[in-house]
């Protein structure tokens, strides 16, 4: 399952507005560790899909959305609940990790 890439257009509906966990996945295309992050966020999407909503967001298309979040490196990952920022890890995490932050 390849996950969807949303924007600053659909970033308030996707995201803040969704009920449950969402892991937004803020990469660059150019970002080497994002590359090699991306399968095990679609692994992650996958096995969350009834339980968690997952989405990536290029920093570079949506630069608003970063700044909001204090974005400066990638990849930066944040789980939000409820409209809210929960937790952020920054750079390649495990799969173990990101289904714990989505717990």
């Amino acid at each position: 399952m390849v996950t969807e890439i949303i924007s600053s257009n659909d970033f308030t509906q996707k995201v803040l507005e969704a009920s449950g966990p969402v892991l937004v996945d803020f990469f660059a295309t150019w970002c080497g560790p994002c590359k090699m992050l991306a399968p095990t966020i679609d692994e992650v999407n996958a096995e969350m899909a009834d339980k968690a909503r997952v989405y990536k967001l290029d920093i570079d298309q949506s630069p608003d959305i970063a700044q909001v979040y204090g974005v400066m490196s990638v990849p930066t990952l944040i789980v939000f609940k409820d409209g809210q920022p929960v937790q952020q890890a920054v750079g390649v995490q495990s799969k173990q990790t990101l289904l714990s932050m989505l717990a």
